[in-house]
């Protein structure tokens, strides 16, 4: 049942303040409530049962924590902007093309609540529509105008990106306003969303408040989420650009004073605005946490807690799988780990009902091809009796999709010794052109594939990635590879999916697999690169030898699943965000 957390039976729950109860603390329920929503911001989401769609990790985490609020009935509010063009990729030659497709929100069955106005410093202001769809508890709010621009549209750092997180946080205020909504708290996905914060405390202001009670008010109620260690570029802004956008749109001479003051040489960095503005700061492992290195104007480390993040199940895993993990009392009517899950999945010896699910997930995984096409524009179909290892993430160099690629007679002896298919799947970045270093060695990649007969027919190459892509590759495939630069990778969400479908798990130990010590996945290790090439062999090997086992196989998934279970759950980020934010004793 999308949407909604249910028992064994099928039944939802009755009375959420059991989870609020569950998180030892009923009383949340005075804290949050429709007049007072939990507000995230967000420059993207990746929704596309909703019509928006994100270009990656962070909008695909957006639309995830905001079903697991609406299953919850948590007060909630998402502000992001809605873009008129939706980005699609397709291979021709080889070579990836991007193709763009109109959108807009009444369409995707929005409707239109308002305007507001964005004013521009000596030209005309800017009037953003106002675009809501309310969904249980919570709600889009969206702002758009037909000047807006694509996602990540032009550098980090230019005016119109600046004008466009403007138009989310200070604009995105306003709409709250003008539907009566007063924040409990304001979540900030990355530093893009920072305005919100900085409107509520012009509000603040506006409204009698002296300047520093408003900063400590909003920084009571204020989270920083960052979600990267390979940010493209820190956004900077000159004294100009905030004397263009921002200073317009505020009413306090206090804060814009204060604002001012943190420019140094003449440009200021969003993220040292964002960590004087928001007390409470998290990251999204616990390596991530750990390793992030971001200092204040007086050059302290700034400490951020870590709030690994969680998929929302009910999207990703099969129907099947949950109706799995619910009878046997692996996971309760929230979508978290049973009281004894541990000591079920080591009693599991349910092999046939297991590999018939997978089985299921192939036919869905087969399905969904059968709308899909590969690098030479063709459909593909896996046959029944092959193994299937995969790769679906963003086409970006740290996250090295190439790697299993770098020795052509290996990965075709792996393929052809355990009877298997290789499927890639990935966006690469819109507007990479010859001379990137990603698009050029995909390009390599990709010829020297189509160069060898045997992996010319078993590598595919599947376009236009996205997350009904991402959801029957997962299902449908036996082994997944995720092989990031160690240090690079914040979390990652797609090999939370794999271990929740009972997929194998080849994995650098980066991001959120990090989380476990020793990671319980087939992990490839190494001093240098080419190490890490030879372990990624070894493990491959490996895993294929574990899926030719039963009992191998049996005892490797639900290891996965006794490690991570407590990891992926959306449920349980909810649960930590809420005990951060409200400083629950737990």
């Amino acid at each position: 049942m999308s949407g909604q957390f249910v028992d064994k039976d099928g039944n939802g729950i009755e009375d959420v303040a059991e989870f609020y109860a569950a998180i030892d603390r009923a009383s949340l329920t005075h804290r949050i409530s429709a007049e007072r929503p939990y507000i995230y911001t967000t420059m993207e989401v990746y929704d596309v049962e909703n019509g928006i769609r994100g270009a990656g990790g962070l909008g695909v985490l957006a639309a995830d924590t905001r079903r697991t609020a609406e299953a919850l009935e948590i007060p909630f509010v998402m502000l992001t902007p809605f873009y008129h063009e939706e980005r699609h990729q397709e291979m021709i030659d080889l070579v990836p093309k991007d193709t763009y497709e109109p959108r807009n929100p009444i369409d995707a069955g929005f409707e239109k609540v308002g305007e507001v106005v964005i004013k521009v410093e000596s030209e005309d202001d800017a009037t953003l529509e106002i675009h809501q769809k309310i969904l249980g508890s919570t709600r889009f709010l969206t702002m758009n105008e037909p000047g807006f621009g694509a996602l990540y549209v032009g550098d980090a750092s230019d005016d119109h990106r600046l004008y466009q997180e403007v138009a989310l946080g200070l604009g995105g205020y306003a709409a709250l306003k003008m539907l009566g909504l007063k924040p409990a708290v304001i979540q900030l996905n990355e530093t893009a969303s920072t305005f919100a914060a900085v409107a509520r405390l012009d509000e603040l202001c506006r409204n009698g408040m002296g300047l520093y009670e408003a900063i400590v008010y909003v920084r009571k109620h204020t989270l920083y989420t960052n979600h990267t260690l390979l940010q493209a570029a820190e956004p900077e802004y000159t004294y100009a650009q905030f004397e263009k956008f921002v200073f317009p749109n505020l009413t306090s001479p206090a804060l814009k004073h204060f604002i001012a003051g943190l420019f140094r040489e003449g440009r200021l960095k969003l993220n040292s605005l964002t960590i004087e503005i928001a007390e409470a700061k998290n990251c999204v492992s616990r390596l991530h946490a750990k390793v992030i290195e971001v200092k204040d104007l007086s050059g302290e480390r700034v400490d951020f807690k870590a709030i690994t993040n969680g998929i929302d199940l009910n999207t990703w895993l099969m129907p099947e799988i949950l109706e799995f993990y619910h009878d046997r009392g692996i996971l309760d009517k929230f979508n978290m780990p049973g009281a004894n899950f541990r000591e079920v999945l080591e009693q599991i010896e349910a092999v046939d009902e297991l590999r018939g699910i997978k089985r299921i997930g192939r036919a869905k995984l087969n399905e969904e091809l059968t709308r899909r096409k590969n690098q030479y524009g063709e459909v593909v179909q896996i046959p029944d009796d092959a193994m299937l290892f995969e790769f679906k993430r963003r086409f970006v160099e740290y996250k090295r999709p190439w790697m299993p690629f770098e020795d052509m007679g290996e990965i075709r002896s792996i393929l052809f010794e355990s009877n298997a298919h290789y499927i890639m799947a990935g966006m690469m970045p819109g507007g990479v052109d010859a001379g990137d270093k990603t698009y050029d060695r995909l390009q390599v990649m990709l010829k020297n594939i189509d160069n060898d007969p045997f992996l010319k027919e078993r590598v595919h190459y599947i376009t236009d990635y996205d997350e009904s892509l991402s959801f029957a590759m997962s299902a449908g495939s036996d082994i997944s590879i995720n092989v990031p630069e160690v240090g690079l990778e914040a979390c990652g969400t797609s090999f939370m999916k794999d271990i929740g479908n009972l997929t194998m798990l080849i994995s650098t130990n980066d991001g959120g697999v990090a989380d476990v010590e020793p990671p319980a996945v087939f992990n490839v290790h190494g001093d240098s690169y080419s190490e890490e090439i030879t372990s990624l062999y070894e493990q491959m090997r490996a895993a294929a030898a574990a899926m030719k086992d039963d009992n191998l196989w049996v005892g490797q998934v639900t290891k996965q699943l006794a490690a991570y279970l407590p990891i992926i759950c959306g449920a349980r980020m909810i649960r930590d965000y809420l005990r951060f934010l409200f400083k629950t004793e737990h």
